[in-house]
């Protein structure tokens, strides 16, 4: 067997680990046949080889253990440096070894359920009949319309070419235009779904949004499913189905690393104060999603529950709902979720002044066909619409917003051509990890975290 070293005790035990399980197997040197030099080498963090007879174990602890006949040692980890010792180390502290985290217990746990998801989201749609494409990451269109998007240049900073009237002229530029890393595969995937029927993304997208909170990165991974012909009640049921099979494949495969999450966790939450403690544990919160019919409630009608609800006419809400229009915050959500229906709430019909372009207009004229879904802990887990197919209606809205038509001519050519009803969500990978694993800050489910400031490893 090759793995790390978690611990040598009495010149005799090793504790060795391959990263495929939480535990180790006990490898037995017997100290007199060995060189003292080789055995010095053996050391917490350091790469070793073992061969011998997997034996029944005389100790506590475990069932079997190694008896060493031969013995390798890889590479040395110092003692003096290793920054991973077997010692409880903080979550800032981990961030800062990036690079190393993932040989402590909690890391490598996330890291095979954020594996196993993966996993069972491909699964998923391919077993109900979706095609998996590859949206570009280099774009010249904001999907989101918010304008939080880092630039693709080759030009020279310092000395970039400028037009006549002085402004940056991207003509010269690699691609001829201005470029940005994408915020969301939505849009080419609707394309591809105007021929292939029912496709999905899963990829890196980029929002440079200066949060500087446990919930956002600048460099995160999401899910986008498309389907012709669905509207926005087939959009909800696809949504619900999905999210129940692939947390219920994660409990199947994972159950030793979600008990040790959950162990961690309740130790966690023993040192919050008592208002901020959940009610429910990680595995309780996933079967809470898995068990429950979502309950499906329009905007307006959770605007006026929120308006009446105690929190708000006591003051307690940081944000306070004072009238129908207003853009509801994690606090709101969360209440819905799981102090007034005690299940998982989907939220449809947004008004469309705090909703994106594309969305399908309601025959109000003042509410879209939007829907996000909101679990216990996080609120919003995910965002979705039926998208607007009337060309009329799709070029008024854009007109609206000031942006640029020439840009988009492409989209509206799908409108054009063989338009039909069609709908999809988006999924932020990491936000589920972070569900599935009971971690607190999003910075603790991706292996290499992107936020401001901070680009290292």
């Amino acid at each position: 067997m090759n793995g790390w070293v978690k611990t040598f005790r009495s010149n005799r035990f090793i504790a060795l680990n391959d990263g495929s399980t939480l535990q180790n197997i006990q490898c037995v040197v017997d100290f007199e046949k060995f060189d003292d030099g080789l055995l010095k080498q053996i050391a917490t963090g350091a790469a070793i080889g073992v061969k011998g007879n997997l034996v029944e174990s005389q100790g506590k602890g475990q069932a079997v253990e190694i008896q060493v006949t031969e013995l390798i040692v890889h590479g040395s980890a110092d003692p003096e440096t290793y920054p991973i010792q077997p010692k409880k180390h903080s979550m800032e502290f981990l961030r800062e070894q990036a690079h190393l985290r993932v040989r402590t217990n909690t890391f490598a746990a996330v890291m095979r359920v954020r594996s196993a998801l993966a996993f069972a989201i491909h699964e998923y749609f391919r077993k109900n009949g979706f095609y998996y494409m590859h949206a570009p990451i280099i774009t010249g269109s904001d999907a989101e319309g918010a304008g939080e998007m880092f630039r693709v240049t080759t030009l020279d900073p310092k000395n970039p070419p400028l037009t006549e009237e002085g402004e940056v002229n991207y003509r010269e530029d690699f691609f001829g235009k201005e470029t940005n890393l994408t915020v969301s595969g939505q849009l080419e995937a609707e394309a591809y779904a105007m021929g292939l029927g029912k496709v999905y993304t899963f990829g890196p997208t980029f929002r440079a949004e200066n949060s500087n909170t446990s919930r956002h990165l600048a460099e995160f991974w999401m899910i986008e499913p498309e389907m012709a012909f669905y509207d926005l009640h087939d959009n909800m049921d696809l949504a619900e189905d999905f999210i129940k099979e692939v947390l219920r494949y994660v409990i199947q495969q994972c159950g030793e690393d979600l008990e040790f999450l959950e162990k961690r966790l309740l130790d966690e939450e023993k040192t919050k104060p008592q208002a901020e403690r959940s009610d429910l544990s990680l595995m309780e919160k996933l079967k809470f999603v898995i068990d429950n019919q979502f309950v499906r409630v329009t905007y307006t009608e959770a605007i006026d529950i929120l308006r009446n609800s105690k929190p708000n006419k006591k003051k307690k809400f940081q944000y306070l709902i004072e009238e129908w229009g207003a853009d509801l915050q994690s606090e709101h959500e969360r209440y819905l979720v799981e102090k007034h229906f005690n299940c998982p709430v989907i939220l449809y019909d947004y008004p469309a002044k705090i909703k994106a372009f594309y969305m399908r207009l309601n025959e109000d004229g003042k509410t879209v066909r939007a829907m996000d879904i909101l679990f216990p802990g996080i609120g919003e887990i995910v965002g979705g619409s039926q998208r607007e197919e009337r060309l009329d209606v799709l070029v008024q809205k854009i007109k609206d917003l000031g942006i640029d038509e020439k840009e988009l001519w492409w989209y509206l050519d799908l409108r054009k051509y063989g338009t039909a009803v069609h709908s999809g969500f988006g999924l932020g990978f990491e936000r589920l990890v972070q569900f599935a694993t009971g971690m607190g800050n999003i910075r603790d489910v991706i292996p290499f975290p992107r936020t401001p400031q901070n680009a290292e490893f």
